[in-house]
């Protein structure tokens, strides 16, 4: 998974965010009024400044949370402290028996989570469905793991997955299962899907938490602009974007890749990976 775009009314109060609660450090600024901000030189989220943007309504579709993935424990632990530190507060902490997560919200209601993964050998498999559940964290011994870095993430860290309310869960699987290619690896949460590439718990999630047939947030609202997808090869670029057109769906070039909207309207640009 690629950067995550938003569109915020306040570029800098965004931008202080992501920078001393998450632990983003400041990669560049496209324009007058965009940011980029990442671990190493990797960029993980894109702000840009849009002061009259409306907020989102609510039960509409867009931004469930972007999920920043941390390598360790330790990294988790230092993310935890640091959030707390600033003053910030949480609004809910989870064990996925596949991962440990903190999640909170932004200064303009985008959802964040802080993730870290559990060795694969550890997931467990029954009747070839992977098992996740969503459990209390145990925050005192989080909190007991010493090292990681107190102001940034390090430079490992990605965007680990990202979760969006979409309007219909058929619509939502025809478009990311059966055209961009992804592979449904949960079917049972409810209210969601969940699919992956590579074997992964989930790339995305997929939820009618906001109601079935909700509609998409105005054009220019704030919250999500759009999300990335990379691709091993140009080839798979182009599979992708051939698909996508053969099942009725509006494709365009951008970034050097190609970029669509799902049926809840929210955008994915496809290209190459980096690396």
């Amino acid at each position: 998974m690629g950067p995550v775009s938003l569109t915020v009314a306040d570029l800098d109060a965004a931008s202080g965010f992501y920078q001393r609660v998450i632990g983003l450090g400041h990669l560049g600024d496209d324009a007058a009024e965009t940011v980029r901000l990442g671990a190493g030189d990797t960029t993980l989220v894109e702000l840009v400044g849009e002061r009259d943007a409306p907020p989102r309504p609510r039960a509409t579709t867009g931004l469930f949370h972007l999920a920043i993935l941390v390598p360790d424990r330790a990294a988790l632990a230092a993310a935890m402290r640091r959030v707390g530190g600033s003053g910030w507060r949480f609004t809910g902490a989870s064990d996925h028996l596949v991962s440990e997560a903190l999640y909170l919200n932004d200064p303009e209601g985008n959802g964040v989570e802080i993730y870290r993964d559990r060795p694969r050998e550890e997931w467990d498999y029954r009747d070839g469905q992977l098992q996740m559940d969503t459990l209390p964290l145990d925050l005192a011994s989080l909190l007991a793991v010493e090292g990681g870095d107190p102001e940034r993430m390090p430079a490992p860290t990605t965007i680990g997955h990202v979760h969006l309310n979409v309007s219909d869960i058929p619509a939502a699987e025809r478009f990311y299962a059966d055209a961009l290619g992804f592979e449904v690896t949960i079917r049972g949460y409810p209210g969601a899907l969940f699919v992956s590439a590579g074997g992964y718990h989930h790339h995305l999630g997929l939820n009618v938490w906001n109601g079935d047939g909700a509609p998409a947030p105005p054009a220019g609202s704030r919250g999500l602009r759009h999300y990335e997808v990379g691709l091993p090869s140009a080839d798979d670029v182009g599979q992708a974007a051939a698909r996508l057109e053969a099942a009725g769906f509006d494709v365009e070039p951008r970034n050097g890749g190609i970029h669509s909207r799902d049926p809840a309207g929210n955008g994915v640009t496809a290209r190459v990976k980096k690396g």
